[in-house]
């Protein structure tokens, strides 16, 4: 066991030494005789040791104290208050706060808050912090105790100040980043445990150098509903968050996202389609080639789900991508120039692969129709690999059975008993037109069909067809 001295160098306490071996010795005292002075230093090291954490990541909202170091980030304004049944009013001042791992905000209150305000601390100050951490606004806040700066001490974290998208580091606030607004979501509102309402909503940036999602918190919520995609914007004060692995930029309060009047680059940095696996998370982009309308569902929760499937190829293949949700309503039209990005592989119809796209995914609409449009035959291709499945959930995908495997009505309106059709058999079929030209297709609800016609039809067309079905299409004679 090491000596007294020895063990309070091992400290990071703002007691003194002198203080720490009157505290031994009283300790000596109380237990009798029962411990020696290295003991009872021992146990005080403990006791003073107790809540100090590791890093930022470390500390908990129902801690009833803690003691870490962290970097100044951003320095608030100072705020004033009235105090319930006092005539003086109180004072805070909000500080930014970060180490590699994770950023806090610490509450300075008072005459700590006015000594701030003068002056007496600056952003890139290293402090060691002892305070209570709770559930604030924004996340995770500490109300300080006690700040003192340790000049000795390194954090490697930056504030940031104009960066990139590929810049963001874990911690880093007051943050201003340009980029282009790739998708939005819609508000959602919460309750928090004091029992007021919050509000988030997040949107998609994207710069040259990549991209990021933007979490935007009460206030700034309603930015999600009033920006459109494809419109340059600045975040102004962020704050660089950690979730599921993934860096996300945060915009509180104390912050904005602004429209701005310049062109912002975004090249989508795509992984090939026939490269991607079973149970990857990828990013796939391409042209669309077929898209499907849109199907609802009802699931096990009694609820209505909505799902549409578009087909995507690159220069290495094609894949089917499930559109789950919201984004089920996004305009896409075959031709378009779409990013799917972070959609799950799963299997598909026909043991084929497939992208499912749900509520943390991103679909971007890189270009209206100036991709190379499809020929027949891919058409055909497309409508016959068959609808999407439907699931019991939103994130969910299964298999629809698809125009190939549905059952053709025959001449006298019934089905044939597998299931199927039957080559040289007159058929009739009643749908409405999804696609026009060569082939037209039809959907009644439950199947499509390819039907091959040199009548004019028009999209949303309600038409009915008799003929012979061969190779999976309907020949027409008659169109009624």
């Amino acid at each position: 066991m090491g000596s007294i001295a020895d063990i309070y160098a091992d400290l990071e306490t703002d007691v003194s030494e002198e203080e720490f071996r009157e505290a031994v010795e009283e300790k000596v005292e109380q237990m009798g005789g029962l411990a020696d002075e290295e003991t009872a230093a021992m146990l005080l090291a403990h006791e003073l040791n107790e809540g100090e954490v590791e890093t930022i990541a470390d500390i908990e909202p129902g801690m009833d104290e803690v003691k870490f170091i962290a970097k100044v980030m951003a320095i608030g304004d100072l705020k004033t208050f009235e105090r319930d049944g006092e005539d003086e009013d109180g004072r805070v001042i909000n500080v930014e706060a970060a180490d590699e791992t994770a950023s806090v905000r610490l509450a300075f209150w008072d005459g700590q808050a006015v000594d701030i305000d003068d002056g007496m601390l600056s952003v890139g100050d290293v402090l060691r912090v002892k305070g209570r951490p709770k559930d604030g606004y924004n996340g995770l806040e500490v109300s300080v105790d006690k700040a003192e700066q340790d000049d000795d001490a390194t954090i490697d974290v930056e504030p940031g100040d104009g960066s990139t998208v590929d810049a963001l580091t874990m911690g880093q606030s007051d943050v201003t980043l340009r980029g282009l607004v790739l998708d939005t979501d819609s508000v959602r509102t919460f309750d928090r445990d004091d029992g007021s309402e919050g509000k988030v909503s997040n949107l998609t940036l994207g710069d040259e150098t990549g991209r990021v999602r933007v979490t935007m918190w009460d206030d700034r919520a309603d930015r999600a509903t009033e920006i459109e995609a494809g419109t340059a914007v600045e975040v102004v004060d962020g704050y660089v968050r950690e979730r599921d692995g993934a860096l996300e930029l945060h915009v509180g309060d104390d912050g904005a996202v602004d429209e701005i009047d310049e062109a912002v680059d975004f090249q989508p940095d795509a992984d090939p389609i026939d490269g991607v696996e079973l149970d990857q998370t990828v990013d796939i982009a391409g042209v669309v080639r077929s898209a499907d309308p849109v199907r609802t569902f009802d699931r096990d929760d009694g609820s209505e789900g909505q799902v549409r499937n578009i087909r995507i190829q690159d220069a290495t293949g094609d894949i089917r991508v499930a559109l789950w949700g919201e984004k089920a309503d996004k305009d896409i039209q075959p031709g378009d120039e779409v990013l799917a990005a972070d959609v799950e592989i799963q299997d598909g119809w026909q043991d084929d692969l497939e992208a499912s796209a749900s509520w943390n995914s991103t679909i971007v609409v890189l270009g209206d129709g100036t991709g190379p449009a499809p020929t027949p035959e891919e058409q055909a291709d497309d409508q016959h690999a068959g609808l999407s499945s439907f699931g019991d959930g939103e994130d969910s995908g299964g298999s629809d059975t698809g125009a190939d495997s549905a059952a053709a009505a025959g001449a006298d309106g019934t089905s044939t008993a597998d299931g199927g059709t039957q080559a040289a058999e007159q058929v009739e079929f009643t749908g409405t037109v999804v696609q026009t030209g060569d082939p037209v297709v039809l959907d009644d609800g439950e199947q499509t069909m390819s039907v091959e016609t040199g009548e004019r039809v028009q999209l949303g067309q309600e038409v009915t067809v008799r003929g012979v079905v061969e190779d999976g299409r309907l020949d027409a004679d008659d169109v009624f």
